[in-house]
């Protein structure tokens, strides 16, 4: 006799959305953390996979007799293929049970680091990394809908939070790590070194996601829907908030070892210690800010860009100060890291039904984010200075605030200014509005 998993009850989510989830898809009937710790380990692998060539571009271009822009090139092939696959993902697998879409993207993780390992030449080096940025923009895409389905309502922002630690605690250790490891074992053996991490996150994927059928398909569902989502007003302004927010934070980042080697004038040694603490925070501000999500998303949403705003001008005026500086970087990656939290959240409560596409069209916009961000701020760091770049991110952030406001439904504001009422006793499962 087999058996069948019951089906659990989903309430609209939010009920200042339109969206509602389909009732007759076959969820998970409690929460899989398992499953979500088997995506942040994934999360880790592919961050620290996307940034290997920064420590490893003068090694890589030596041996295979390219220059180090050629070779800094690995970095930007994986970027334009994630934003096109983040773009279409959904739409070419609508009809795939999500657990196997996802085992597919972490395969194509193991599969680009042999490629590149082995790599005889610079095209095949390119193709592995090709691969890469197809598993960064498919998993990406599909995360926060997954999230969604393997955890309670109300744990979603915890869900996510998880996700993001692992972003964050890759984004801290990689760079050190992968420099240490080049010099021991070479370029080969750094990139090689992620694939025995990969294929665990994919055994354990495997194992513990439940099996994860698609929603049912309607019939204006495809790779448009991705673009349709822009039509409704709160999707394009969140966006556009989304665009600028990360903008604003890569033309600053981008640059940031210049700044503190130039103007703030501090060591290597005291440098690696300022990243590694800003990293630190920020593994600490994707904890503290999934407890303020649930009754306080759009608040959140605005004042995190409008702090880093703040910090950016703080920088330009106090960064001759190493103290003042290292208080500043440790909010900036307290904040900054805690921002695709709450946008992932956001995305959750606006998007419930569209929530693959939606999460296509986020990561495109992040990507494309990031491109923009770094090359303009580039320009302008070479042209004018590094204070023009650090005031227009700072512009770009304080932007960002003021669109998240735009964003912000007024039903949810009175909501969420008004005290929260005491809610009836609900299955942890299912949402209060059941």
């Amino acid at each position: 006799m087999t058996h069948t998993a019951p089906t659990e009850h989903i309430a609209d989510p939010d009920p200042g959305t339109t969206g509602h989830r389909d009732a007759s898809v076959p969820a998970v009937p409690r929460a899989a953390w398992g499953a979500v710790v088997s995506m942040a380990l994934c999360v880790a692998v592919l961050i620290a996979s996307e940034f290997l060539p920064v420590s490893l571009l003068s090694p890589i271009a030596a041996e295979l007799g390219v220059t180090e822009g050629r070779a800094g090139q690995a970095i930007s092939v994986s970027g334009i293929f994630a934003v096109v696959t983040s773009l279409f993902v959904a739409g070419l697998t609508r009809r795939v049970d999500r657990r196997l879409v996802l085992a597919s993207f972490s395969l194509l993780l193991v599969m680009s680091g042999v490629i590149v390992t082995v790599s005889p030449n610079y095209l095949v080096l390119m193709i592995g990394r090709a691969l890469l940025g197809v598993a960064i923009g498919g998993f990406w895409s599909m995360s926060t809908a997954i999230v969604m389905r393997l955890v309670p309502e109300d744990a979603v922002p915890r869900g996510l939070a998880m996700l993001n630690a692992g972003n964050a605690i890759a984004a801290t250790i990689s760079a050190p790590l992968v420099s240490l490891l080049g010099a021991s074992i070479g370029w080969r053996g750094a990139f090689f070194a992620v694939v025995p991490m990969a294929l665990v996150a994919l055994v354990w994927q495997w194992i513990s996601l439940p099996s994860l059928p698609p929603r049912r398909a309607r019939r204006d569902e495809g790779s448009l829907t991705v673009f349709r989502l822009l039509l409704r007003r709160q999707v394009a302004i969140g966006m556009a908030s989304i665009l600028s927010f990360f903008m604003g934070q890569f033309a600053l980042f981008t640059y940031l070892r210049p700044f503190l080697e130039t103007v703030t004038a501090v060591s290597i040694s005291t440098l690696s210690l300022l990243l590694l603490l800003m990293g630190l925070a920020g593994v600490l501000g994707t904890v503290l800010v999934s407890r303020l999500l649930r009754g306080r998303l759009y608040p959140v949403l605005v004042a995190i860009p409008l702090v880093m705003a703040v910090i950016a001008l703080g920088l330009i005026a106090f960064g001759t100060s190493a103290t003042a500086t290292a208080a500043l970087l440790v909010g900036w990656g307290l904040f900054g890291t805690a921002a695709p939290v709450g946008w992932g959240t956001w995305l959750s409560r606006t998007m419930p039904e569209d929530a693959e596409a939606g999460g296509g069209l986020q990561v495109a916009t992040i990507q494309l984010a990031i491109t923009l961000g770094a090359s303009t701020g580039g320009l302008l760091f070479d042209a004018m200075g590094w204070w023009t770049t650090f005031l227009f991110a700072a512009a770009l952030l304080a932007g960002s605030s003021l669109l998240a406001v735009t964003a912000w439904p007024s039903e949810r504001r009175r909501q969420e200014a008004a005290p929260s009422p005491t809610l009836p006793h609900t299955h942890p499962a299912q949402g209060p509005w059941t």
